[in-house]
């Protein structure tokens, strides 16, 4: 696989909806844009009752955004749009209707961890190490922190955020509550999302979006609050500090 990607099939009432980049899965604005547009469209879909949200790949579940767009930011309004992409992305996935199954087949870094936080119930493997390296290049998490805090709370958040360079296993990130299961092998996580989402897939719909809208409660701000969280990191990105950082990764 060398192209990159977002698509999705549809059986039996499950949606896959899966994303590729070559470099991690690391995610440039216009795959996120068009994740965003799967995630919506699925849960527009009356011949759909649940998703599963995946990426291509046998290593890295998801790097993050795209470093190559980050580090040619130039003014706010580039970096406004280069951080509202996953905090659209986490949004589509709060709002939509039906449950969301995240399979996290390897690691997670920055947005990666906000998509598992935002997901409903989240499978990993062993190898799903997770870390929020913001901070390292002299930014923060501000996008994807109320996701996960509301997942795993303030306080292994933050601990997270603070040891910026360092990743956590998937036996902390179980723990903690950011995955609801850990197995050994890929072939072990297709098969447990795969049964969990035939199962899902036969429950009344009605219930599942009642159910979601509960679970989701008091989050009808995010709209505002992710973009406003997005401006933050576009301007903290333009930094002579975290310019000077940038400047080292530049070919």
């Amino acid at each position: 696989m060398d192209q990159s990607y977002v698509k999705h099939t549809v059986e039996n009432g499950v949606a896959n909806i899966t994303f590729y980049n070559p470099s991690h899965n690391a995610l440039p604005g216009k795959l996120l844009s068009k994740l965003e547009s799967e995630i919506k469209a699925c849960g527009e879909n009356d011949s759909v009752n649940v998703i599963v949200l995946q990426s291509g790949g046998d290593r890295t579940f998801c790097a993050g955004a795209s470093f190559n767009e980050l580090i040619v930011i130039n003014d706010e309004t580039e970096g406004l749009k280069f951080f509202s992409g996953f905090a659209k992305v986490i949004n589509a996935m709060r709002a939509c209707p039906k449950f969301i199954i995240c399979k996290v087949q390897g690691k997670a870094v920055g947005g990666g961890v906000g998509i598992a936080a935002a997901s409903d119930y989240c499978l990993a493997t062993t190898f799903a190490a997770v870390k929020l390296s913001e901070l390292s290049i002299g930014i923060g998490p501000f996008v994807i922190e109320p996701a996960v805090s509301r997942k795993i709370g303030v306080s292994a958040m933050s601990e997270m955020t603070i040891n910026a360079e360092s990743f956590f296993s998937a036996q902390w990130a179980l723990e903690k509550g950011l995955f609801a299961k850990v197995v050994q092998t890929k072939t072990e996580l297709d098969i447990e999302a795969k049964d969990l989402a035939e199962k899902l897939s036969t429950y009344n719909p009605e219930a599942v979006k009642a159910m979601k809208a509960v679970m989701w409660q008091n989050t009808e701000h995010w709209d505002q609050l992710l973009l406003e969280r997005a401006k933050i990191s576009g301007k903290l990105v333009l930094s002579d500090f975290t310019k000077s950082i940038l400047s080292k990764y530049k070919v």
